[in-house]
């Protein structure tokens, strides 16, 4: 048995169970054609990322020693081709099922074939108002090279010819606006029925108008679409501003080399040998055959034309304590506070901040930001703040992979309005999630703010599973200092400027430590035969150090219950006196929050941390761990904990050599996500009815 899973082979096996629930009969049709979308998107990352990092590792030839690899990358790579096209093939067979299912829904996605006069004038109009100027088709020639493609991008590949010439073939390819355009267009249609065509579809539809100055007679249209490798290389040029390098390496993103060609398997055989030829593509690339969709993550956004489109029953509320129309930071300042999303409503947070930005006594906020909403919230909470002349200062980490973009954007606004913007320190991302404000009163200062599991993003708020303590703790709010004051300075050593937190965990500085301490303890208890008990939620677990410290815990005979989404690189071996136990819950909300329970004799600590158990987090990024001393907060997280372990429904056992196998009992259905929607409203209950 090998002593763990190869961490890109189990990233796959999560994603198989995303798509277990595209497949789901009980999941609603609207959610089963978003997870679809969801399996597109992630399938996309993890090539332009692992794949590319696999890719890249054996060009180097270079001695593998990081925890990424625990294979060697040759063997590793056959075997996510041979996943992905069993994959493909699943997703197809579940894209016909689903539409069958749609058609008995008179719900009909058309192909040009498909329309009636009445549509096919429809589309020639559409294509005139809103398509046409938004294409740039480009021919293709043997002696011209071919130009860069985007990788978030569809294209169509175009063969034309002349019916008594078919050797003299054309070549053009036309990238589909659905950035600007969306992907979807809704047909007029009869009564009782709805139409939709894709863009792509219309596009091929009117070719022959397109391509008019040629005369072409026949045209044979598919699409297809490159996957890039996403990872830049930052200038080392010491006159280059920081900034000036994140978008040097997005510039030369597009020029990286393809790690996935993914292509309509009816594509013109002669127009596909001339693709491969001009984008260098080889055997080691990764050449997937597919129908006729491609680029599927825009279904996340597929239209609302279901006529029971089977809502959400469940809606965020708010926390009971901030019921009673008090200031969100009034009660702060009394009380901790843990919030729950997407159960409870993410307003407390905006309030806080926007009560903060209009109280006089406040002086100063500081925030990190990793992932902010397009539209935030929290942004012009900040601005306003600045606007009312409270100093603000915004840690924005310029390199959260893919949102680049969409930071040195925020960076430049919120400069604008006069936020200080802090964007790191060298080769340590920042990602813990960490807000500190400070207010005068009479000469006294007081400080409060919040500790989460996740991005502070009023969008993802609604749809991912974290949690978050609200605080005003004075040796929390010391350390959330000690963590500014590293990154306004990011040219200190951060071991040691991180080694003066005294309360939280802190990466690089000593959360792995304390974490192999806590095992430690439970193996200590566990051999004297005392009670030793480990729970652990995070996303991925493939750091090997902690994963062999938790190999010797179950030789020892401690409890390990494990809720790992994503990523579990463990396997049970028969040494082991007791199995650990791990479930991955994959439901309508992606869990995404991160706690650590230990037994530890009785004392019971409980964190909430930012980090995953990977190398990367623990050893390559500042992240925060907070301890939870409420008692009461401290029972109702692990509370929420046993709901999630005793999840029969939506729980795949992840000891079983990733099959993939559902958690089952002979108890009663117990799906946890709801179950913890009730657990919360309950307390909101119970704390009206005590008024």
């Amino acid at each position: 048995m090998p002593e763990f899973t190869a961490r890109d082979i189990s990233w796959l096996s999560f994603n198989a169970r995303v798509l277990q629930e595209a497949a789901d009969p009980n999941v609603p049709l609207p959610l089963r054609i978003r997870f679809l979308g969801i399996f597109s998107n992630n399938l996309d990352e993890f090539f332009r990322v692992r794949v590319a990092g696999l890719k890249r590792a054996m060009e180097m030839k270079a001695k593998i020693t990081a925890e990424s690899f625990f294979e060697e990358p040759q063997k590793i790579l056959n075997t996510i081709n041979k996943l992905v096209i069993q994959q493909q093939e699943d997703f197809n067979n579940i894209w016909r099922n689903i539409q069958k299912e749609m058609v008995d829904e008179n719900i009909f996605i058309c192909t040009p074939a498909d329309l009636s006069f009445q549509q096919r004038s429809f589309i020639r109009k559409y294509f005139d108002e809103k398509v046409e100027s938004n294409i740039i088709p480009i021919l293709l020639e043997e002696d011209r090279s071919m130009p860069f493609l985007r990788d978030k991008s569809l294209y169509i590949g175009i063969a034309m010819w002349n019916k008594n010439s078919k050797k003299n073939k054309r070549f053009a390819i036309i990238e589909v606006p659905s950035v600007e355009l969306g992907r979807f267009v809704l047909l007029p249609s009869t009564h009782g029925e709805t139409n939709v065509i894709l863009l792509e579809d219309v596009i091929i539809e009117n070719l022959p108008h397109i391509f008019s100055y040629f005369g072409y007679e026949e045209f044979s249209a598919h699409c297809f679409k490159v996957t890039k490798d996403a990872e830049f290389d930052l200038d080392n040029d010491v006159k280059t501003s920081f900034v000036e390098k994140i978008e040097k390496g997005l510039k030369n993103r597009r020029k990286g080399k393809p790690t996935r060609f993914v292509f309509d398997r009816h594509i013109d055989k002669s127009l596909l040998d001339f693709l491969i030829k001009k984008l260098n593509l080889n055997k080691r690339d990764s050449m997937i055959p597919g129908d006729k969709i491609h680029n599927f993550k825009n279904f996340m956004d597929f239209p609302d034309v279901f006529e029971n489109p089977s809502p959400r029953e469940r809606t965020s509320f708010n926390h009971p304590d901030f019921n009673q129309h008090t200031r969100v930071t009034d009660v702060i300042l009394k009380k901790d506070v843990l919030l729950s999303f997407p159960y409870h409503s993410f307003t407390a947070v905006i309030d806080l901040l926007r009560e903060a930005a209009m109280d006089p006594d406040v002086t100063t906020i500081h925030i990190t930001a990793y992932r902010l909403a397009s539209h935030s919230k929290i942004a012009n909470a900040l601005i306003n703040a600045v606007r009312n002349g409270k100093q603000v200062t915004v840690m924005l980490e310029l390199r959260a992979r893919f949102d680049e973009e969409a930071n040195i954007y925020w960076k430049e606004k919120l400069e604008e309005e006069g936020v200080r913007i802090l964007v790191g320190i060298p080769d340590k991302k920042v990602h813990a999630k960490l807000c500190v404000i400070k207010k005068r009163v009479h000469n006294k200062m007081t400080q409060y703010g919040f500790v989460s599991t996740g991005n502070f993003n009023e969008k993802t708020a609604k749809i991912y599973g974290d949690h978050m303590l609200m605080t005003s703790d004075k040796s929390i709010m010391a350390d959330i200092n000690r963590i500014f004051s590293l990154l306004k300075k990011p040219k200190q050593d951060p071991l040691s400027a991180l080694a003066k937190c005294k309360t939280l965990l802190v990466c690089p500085q000593h959360m792995r430590d304390k974490i192999m301490s806590y095992i430690d303890k439970e193996i200590e208890e566990a051999k004297a035969g005392h009670k030793a008990e480990i729970i652990v939620k995070v996303n991925s677990l493939s750091d090997k150090d902690l994963i062999k410290k938790l190999y010797e815990a179950a030789k020892a005979g401690v409890s390990i219950k494990m809720i790992v989404r994503g990523i579990y690189c463990a396997v049970n071996q028969k040494t082991f006196k007791k199995k650990i136990h791990t479930v991955s819950i994959v439901d309508e909300y992606l869990e995404h929050s991160r706690i650590m329970y230990f037994y530890q004799g009785g004392k019971e600590l409980m964190y909430l941390s930012s980090a995953d158990w990977m190398t990367r987090n623990l050893d390559y990024r500042i992240e925060a761990a907070v301890k939870i001393n409420n008692k009461i907060l401290r029972k109702e997280l692990k509370d929420i904990l046993d709901i999630q372990l005793r999840d029969n429904v939506k729980a795949r056992n992840l000891g079983t050599h990733l099959k993939n196998e559902y958690y089952t009992d002979d108890k009663k259905p117990f799906r946890s996500q709801i179950e913890t929607y009730n657990y919360l409203k309950q307390k909101v209950k119970n704390e009206i009815s005590s008024y």
